[in-house]
């Protein structure tokens, strides 16, 4: 299982690390690690620092036989700067992290801009609406890995919402006739 780890809940370069070992200790095979800051004043680590920080968590990583994957965040936290995403992602690459991410790339030729600037595999997250491609599409841009972040929680989530307001607002069940029609539910669920 991998984790996203936000930005490996510390500030400081060894703090992060600590956290890494302790990941690949509880059994985790990979984790994340983000530039962002989660402060609204300044939301994104200073180039060096967010450097420094990837290279702990590396360390930390490698030492423990962890996946690491490092995040620019830009688009995400309101600098929508392909170049600085680019630089972020080419520099957390030297510091040793295995998997690049840059979520948010507003379209499939920043992607391919992105893969093309890269060595190590690029990992693309879908669910945001209207920068969610095709597996194929994202295959010839060069992602070498997909997350589905909260897709499918929001899929799960929006089945639920439908049917809790058909027998709310309709009085009926027919979402479990469609359920239960359906050629791969039963592989999936006893009942």
């Amino acid at each position: 299982m991998s984790a996203d780890f936000e930005k490996g809940f510390a500030d400081e370069p060894g703090e992060a690390a600590e956290n890494y070992r302790m990941a690949a200790e509880v059994g985790l095979a990979g984790a994340s690690i983000e530039d962002a800051t989660n402060d609204k004043d300044k939301p994104l680590f200073d180039f060096a620092q967010a450097v420094e920080r990837v290279a702990a968590a590396a360390a930390a990583a490698r030492a423990s036989g962890l996946v690491l994957t490092a995040r620019s965040e830009n688009f995400l936290r309101g600098k929508p700067d392909l170049d600085d995403t680019i630089r972020r992602l080419q520099a957390f690459e030297q510091a040793g992290a295995d998997v690049l991410m840059a979520p948010g790339l507003p379209d499939l030729a920043a992607v391919r801009t992105v893969c093309g600037a890269l060595t190590k595999p690029f990992n693309f997250m879908v669910g945001i609406r209207g920068k969610s491609f095709s597996v194929g599409d994202l295959q010839a841009a060069g992602v070498k890995r997909i997350s589905l972040a909260t897709s499918l929680y929001r899929a799960a989530m929006t089945g639920l919402i439908d049917a809790a307001r058909e027998a709310k607002e309709r009085g009926t069940f027919e979402y479990i006739e469609q359920i239960l029609a359906t050629p791969d539910f039963n592989k999936f669920m006893v009942l």
